[in-house]
């Protein structure tokens, strides 16, 4: 019998029911507000990402207070620890950023660690950041105890005049900034009016994405994935989280009988028709791995072939979140995928029902009153928009985001940046024109380390309205917020000898979005010579995080693990 078996079958093995030699370990517990009556209870770990380091963490410790409050009075003993955040957002096209996904394994690992090393019963995990979210799916994957995830709410869109705004209009403000369309107020003005409040950022970009995506996963409870984090109804749903928990405990209903390989097609197929992030790719593959689901990046590209894509959302669309939220949210879109038959009503979920029960009373359509989710037999693509493009410059796999592009295939002079801010000063400087495919190498998974988002040059293409005449690739990420032309998660990535690092200043690339590839017009002799002179660069950095996570990290393809 397996270790994780014997956990299975020994639920209530934890330190407050092992008799008189676990004294010294109730006496520690007593200390921090324990009572006779209360070592029978359940233990219940809270993993609380609060933080004002962001506003997308920044209002979570209140509804860690609500979990920890409903957990009580419904007879358990909840332990609240936190968790870390960094914010994209704000590190975005710094040397900050490099720690974005690293924080991802980390928050993993945290919250494994503490609710092993305390025997925790059952965790509901509260975030509401890009990396907490699937570091926290992560550490639910692994620990395989009863848990559910409380996502802390979407931001409520910035005003500007008429015109709703999103941290990813400051990016691109100032790429049109620097082309010369807008002066230097109104960016100011769009700055100070993107972020009005607390919450994560208001498009469909990756916390939004992930959220949706662990709704139709069966982690999260319905409805709960697009609420606002600033309305009354998120306390409320926390509470609801809470109690949840209960019957999962009763029924040992636990995280892998929920994360199934049909659940996992599920999510991936309500991510293509939102329009989610092309994170969504790397996180699932990770999740996917800490579970045990055989789950490859092919997979996403045959799903895409079969998910129409008909919810007008940010940042190829119009509207936001909260919209989606009003127009029925995430149910809603399952219920018509689920009628046809693109979904597996059977799937277990955290309700302690199917899908398909849990849609059950869900209308059939949308009210004819909204547009953003459109009729899925008039969608906006008939197809995903996560394509998975392959070649010789990445054999394993990249990723391009479709949605919204109006040039489908380019062919164009290479670009070559060695990294991020090199880039950027080079399409602020205006010496990118069209025509030209940038790339932006050194930046994967172990080269950069930490596979940064490159929110900051392709939002400046767009801003300097050069998204449909250049193309971008790179073997790092991309936001949530990106659009436009462009391919990342190249793999192999530069620091491992993959073509990108091959290439030089003038090759020809092709990008085909419609036959899928992503190819370096160069004789295969010239790239076998330029590989025996190549050697790999030296790691970045020699001690602490970055230089484990450099030389632990797998490639983008597998989902940059480290374990």
């Amino acid at each position: 019998m397996s270790e994780q078996e014997k956990i299975r079958l020994n639920r209530k093995s934890h330190i407050v029911t092992q008799g008189d030699k676990r004294a010294p370990n109730r006496a520690m517990l007593r200390a921090v507000g324990f009572k006779d009556e209360d070592f029978e209870k359940p233990i219940i770990g809270i993993a609380n990402g609060q933080s004002d380091i962001t506003p997308c963490n920044a209002g979570l410790g209140r509804l860690a207070d609500v979990a920890s409050a409903q957990i009580r009075v419904s007879g358990g003993m909840p332990q609240t620890f936190g968790t870390i955040t960094v914010s994209d957002g704000i590190s975005m096209g710094t040397e900050g950023m490099k720690c974005s996904l690293v924080s991802r394994d980390v928050i993993a690992d945290s919250i494994e660690t503490v609710c092993r090393g305390a025997n925790m019963d059952a965790v509901l995990c509260i975030g509401g950041c890009d990396k907490n979210m699937p570091g926290a799916m992560i550490a639910m994957a692994r620990l395989d105890i009863p848990g559910i995830f409380v996502y802390g709410g979407t931001i409520k869109p910035g005003k500007l005049g008429e015109r709703d705004l999103t941290v990813v209009s400051v990016f691109e403000a100032v790429g049109q900034h620097s082309s010369g369309s807008i002066e230097t107020d109104y960016l100011t003005e769009i700055e100070k009016n993107a972020c009005p409040g607390l919450g994560s950022c208001g498009g469909m970009y990756t916390a939004n994405t992930m959220s949706s995506a662990f709704e139709a996963l069966g982690m999260s409870l319905p409805y709960s994935s697009t609420m606002a984090n600033e309305d009354k109804e998120k306390e409320i749903n926390t509470g609801e989280c809470a109690k949840a928990l209960f019957p999962l405990l009763e029924k040992n209903i636990l995280p892998r009988d929920i994360m199934t390989r049909k659940a996992f097609e599920n999510a991936i197929t309500v991510i293509m028709a939102l329009g989610g992030s092309t994170n969504a790719v790397l996180h699932f593959l990770a999740i996917a791995h800490s579970v045990n689901v055989d789950l490859t990046i092919d997979d996403f590209e045959t799903i895409r072939q079969r998910s129409p894509r008909f919810c007008d959302l940010r940042p190829s669309g119009k509207y936001v979140a909260i919209d989606l939220h009003q127009a029925g949210g995430v149910p809603q879109v399952m219920k018509m995928l689920l009628k046809k038959g693109l979904l597996h009503g059977d799937c277990m979920t955290v309700t302690g029902k199917t899908i398909a029960e849990n849609l059950a009373d869900v209308p059939d359509y949308p009210s004819v009153d909204q547009d953003v989710i459109l009729p899925i037999d008039m969608p906006i693509e008939p197809e995903g928009h996560l394509a998975i493009l392959k070649g010789n410059l990445s054999p394993e796999g990249s990723v391009s985001k479709t949605s919204g592009v109006k040039r489908r295939r380019i062919e164009g002079p290479a670009r070559i940046f060695e990294s991020e801010e090199e880039c950027l000063d080079a399409i602020m400087s205006n010496k990118i024109v069209a025509g030209d495919i940038v790339v932006i190498r050194y930046e994967g998974p172990k080269g950069g380390p930490g596979m940064r988002e490159m929110l900051a040059p392709t939002a400046a293409i767009i801003g300097q309205g050069l998204g449909d005449s250049v193309g971008l690739i790179t073997d790092g990420r991309f936001s949530g917020g990106t659009h436009g032309l462009v391919v990342g998660h190249v793999a192999p990535e530069a620091q491992e000898g993959g073509v990108i690092g091959l290439i030089e200043e003038g090759d020809l690339i092709l990008i085909d979005l419609d036959s899928r590839k992503l190819e370096a017009l160069v004789d295969d002799s010239v790239l076998a010579t330029r590989r025996e002179k190549w050697k790999p660069r030296p790691l970045k950095y020699t001690r602490g995080v970055l230089a484990k996570y450099a030389k632990l990290v797998s490639s983008a393809s597998r989902g940059a693990v480290t374990d």
